[in-house]
């Protein structure tokens, strides 16, 4: 239908997630019509990703070659006693843009998920007991996913970290300001319940 060489871009495109064959063809058609110069910068750009960056050595975000820790790690006005336990480095930007924490994190990378081939071993658990074990931290807040993976997670680690004596929270789970009570599932209201404050 197509020429072979579009065909292929679809079709590398369409490894990428949560774009499917048709939104890979769009794309495909929308970089077509684009100046060659543009392309250019774009095929630089993902030439050159592994080369110019790398995970940080202590928490597991992103950071540029030229430093070992990412800029959040290597910032000495940050609360370095304080850790954020994230799923992935997408949930970093969400928790900076509120401006109320000023600690550091630790990206799993993932979450216990057995169905999707997701163990303990598979996650960076270790590298945080290790890595509480070797500072001075004195709280980790638990920001995962409210889902069953998620609190599997929490609960693994909890039992791996509370013999170290560490406070440890969890975001608070509940009702959304503006909600109608009577069509709030139970899941949501139970977490309301214990969470409240």
């Amino acid at each position: 239908m197509f020429p072979e060489k579009i065909q292929n871009l679809i079709k590398q495109l369409s490894k990428l997630p949560d774009i499917g064959p048709r939104a890979a063809t769009r794309l495909s058609f929308y970089l077509i019509n684009k100046d060659q110069e543009e392309l250019e910068e774009l095929s630089e750009s993902i030439r050159n990703l592994k080369k110019e960056v790398h995970l940080c050595s202590q928490c597991f975000n992103i950071a540029s070659k030229e430093n070992n820790l990412c800029s959040i790690c290597s910032d000495k006005c940050r609360d370095n006693t304080t850790i954020c336990v994230v799923e992935t480095i997408l949930n970093i930007p969400p928790m900076e843009k509120t401006k109320q924490y000023t600690g550091l994190y630790h990206v799993l990378g993932g979450l216990i998920s057995p169905g999707n081939g997701l163990g303990p071993d598979n996650l960076k658990i270790k590298e945080l007991v290790e890595r509480i074990k070797k500072n001075d931290i004195k709280e980790i807040i638990f920001a995962l996913s409210p889902t069953t993976e998620g609190d599997t997670t929490f609960l693994y680690i909890e039992r791996m970290i509370k013999p170290l004596g560490i406070k440890i929270s969890r975001l608070a789970r509940g009702l959304s300001s503006g909600s109608d009570l009577e069509y709030i599932d139970e899941n949501t209201l139970s977490n309301a319940l214990r969470g409240r404050s």
